[in-house]
């Protein structure tokens, strides 16, 4: 079981910039597959990138060209950077290890979150 921790949300003016934290606590972190969710009040969580341990990249359309997802195996994290926000980019934003079949499922609990809040 691989415990994860989310850190770096905060409030921001749409146009702004944030940098999400995902560290990761358990074996073999660099040969797992990390990806990034969230979830907006009244709404389903969404998966809206994945980072492979070799390196393979893929975004939602909703956060691609303002997203980038990257990773330090060496610091057991994985990093969220996020321009032009914009306020339906609102939401808590949640680290996990995505299916390789599903993308939207996951395979680890849970943790609690970051809150992102843009306005407007």
């Amino acid at each position: 079981q691989v415990q994860v921790s989310e850190s770096g949300g905060g409030l921001v003016q749409s146009g702004g910039s944030l940098r999400l934290y995902c560290t990761a606590s358990g074996e073999f972190f660099a040969f797992r597959t990390m990806g990034w969710y969230r979830q907006a009040p009244g709404k389903q969580r969404e998966w809206i990138t994945t980072i492979s341990g070799g390196g393979d990249i893929f975004y939602a359309d909703s956060v691609k060209g303002r997203f980038t997802i990257s990773r330090d195996n060496r610091k057991s994290t994985v990093y969220l950077q996020m321009n032009a926000l914009k306020p339906e980019d609102t939401a808590v934003y949640y680290c996990n290890e995505p299916s390789e079949r599903d993308f939207d499922q996951v395979v680890q609990p849970w943790g609690q979150g970051t809150q992102v809040t843009v306005s407007s």
